[in-house]
C-alpha cells in the first residue's frame, strides 16, 4: 500500500485506524474520506489530507481515487447492528450499494479493498462455540444479511475480475477513544464509561451472554496485517474470523470490580439486543487467519481492562 483511503474516517473503527496508518506509512499517504455532516475535526483532520468520500456517489469515489493516486481503499462505511434494524433500507443502501461502487472503481483504477464483516454475518443456526471459518452463514437482522453479501460480492469481484479484496469478521470492538454508537457489542465500551465516571452501570444483556470481544489496538492490527499479508498465503478472503477474547457481562463486571471495588451493575435486558447477540457467536475459530497469515492478539481480558480503564481515566481527565 503506498496511497490509503480510509471511507468513512470518522467512525467507529476508522478515526483510529486513519491514524494508526498515518504513523505507519506517513500522514501525506493517508486521506481521511468523510461525509456530509461527518467532517474530520482536531488531530484526525490536520494530520494530513481529506477529502468527501460518500459511498453512494461512485463518480465521487472515483475523482478522490484518482486525485490521490490511491492504491488501497479501506471501506468501513456501514450502520451498525442496532442502529440498522430501524433504518434497513440505508443500511442496504451504504452496505452493498455503496460497496458496489467502491468495488467498481477499485476494478477500474487497480485498488485494493478492505471491507470489514462481522460476528453479526452468523446466525442462530450457525454452531456458537469455536464457530468455523466455513460454516452456515444465515443471520435474521440486516445487518447480518448486508455483512453476509459484502463477503460474497467482494469474493466475486476477486474471482470475477482479479480485485484484491480482502475482510475480517470483526468481533464486538472495544475502545477508550471512540464512544459506543449503536452496536449490540457496545455494552462491553458503556461499562467503563460507567465505571470511570462512578456511575452505577445498568447491563442490557443477560448474565451469561457470551460474545467474541476485541481490544481496538488488535483490531487496528488486524486489518492494517491482513492487507499486508502475502496474497499467495491466502486461502481464504472475504472473511477470515479473527478473536481475542470471549466473556459475558458478569466477567468483564469482574475483572473492572478488581481496580474499581465500589463499582456496581444491574440488568435491564434490551430485548432487542438480547436476540441479535443470541444468535451471534460465543467465540469464532481463527485458525485459519493464525496459519494463512500469522494472525495473533496482543490483548486478553486482563491487559485489556487495566490498559482501557487507566487510558479511558486520561481521556475522559477523571
Amino acid at each position: 500500500m503506498k496511497n490509503i483511503l480510509v471511507i468513512g474516517s470518522t467512525g467507529q473503527i476508522g478515526s483510529e485506524l486513519t491514524m494508526e496508518l498515518r504513523r505507519r506509512y506517513g500522514n501525506s499517504h493517508v486521506v481521511a474520506g468523510y461525509i456530509k455532516g461527518a467532517e474530520p475535526k482536531g488531530e484526525l483532520l490536520e494530520s494530513g489530507p481529506s477529502a468527501m468520500a460518500d459511498v453512494t456517489d461512485g463518480e465521487m469515489i472515483q475523482r478522490v481515487v484518482k486525485e490521490h493516486h490511491i492504491d488501497a481503499i479501506y471501506n468501513l462505511a456501514a450502520l451498525l447492528s442496532v442502529v440498522a434494524e430501524g433504518k434497513p433500507r440505508l443500511a442496504w443502501k451504504i452496505g452493498i450499494d455503496g460497496l458496489w461502487n467502491i468495488l467498481e472503481v477499485a476494478r477500474e483504477e487497480g485498488c485494493s479493498v478492505f471491507t470489514p464483516s462481522s460476528i453479526g454475518s452468523f446466525g442462530s443456526e450457525t454452531p456458537h462455540t469455536m464457530t468455523p471459518q466455513d460454516t452456515i452463514q444465515r443471520p435474521r437482522t440486516i445487518y447480518g444479511v448486508s455483512k453476509v453479501t459484502t463477503e460474497l460480492l467482494s469474493n466475486y469481484y476477486f474471482y470475477k475480475y482479479g480485485v484484491d479484496t480482502r475482510s475480517v469478521r470483526f468481533p464486538g470492538i472495544i475502545s477508550y477513544i471512540t464512544p459506543p454508537g449503536g452496536g449490540t457489542t457496545d455494552y462491553a465500551v458503556d461499562i467503563f464509561y460507567s465505571a470511570v465516571r462512578g456511575e452505577h452501570f445498568v447491563c442490557p444483556l443477560r448474565k451469561g451472554t457470551l460474545l467474541d470481544m476485541m481490544y481496538m489496538p488488535d483490531a487496528l492490527h488486524a486489518a492494517i496485517m491482513l492487507m499486508e499479508a502475502n496474497p499467495n498465503r491466502l486461502v481464504h478472503r472475504n472473511s477470515f474470523n479473527v478473536g481475542a477474547m470471549s466473556f459475558a457481562p458478569e466477567k468483564i463486571y469482574a475483572e473492572i470490580k478488581k481496580y474499581k471495588p465500589e463499582f456496581e451493575m444491574s440488568y435491564k435486558v434490551d430485548p432487542l439486543k438480547q436476540s441479535i447477540a443470541e444468535s451471534w457467536p460465543d467465540r469464532m475459530d481463527d485458525t485459519c487467519a493464525r496459519r494463512e497469515w500469522g494472525w495473533a492478539p496482543t490483548y486478553d481480558i486482563t491487559r485489556m481492562t487495566a490498559d482501557m480503564l487507566e487510558k479511558l481515566s486520561a481521556h475522559l481527565k477523571v
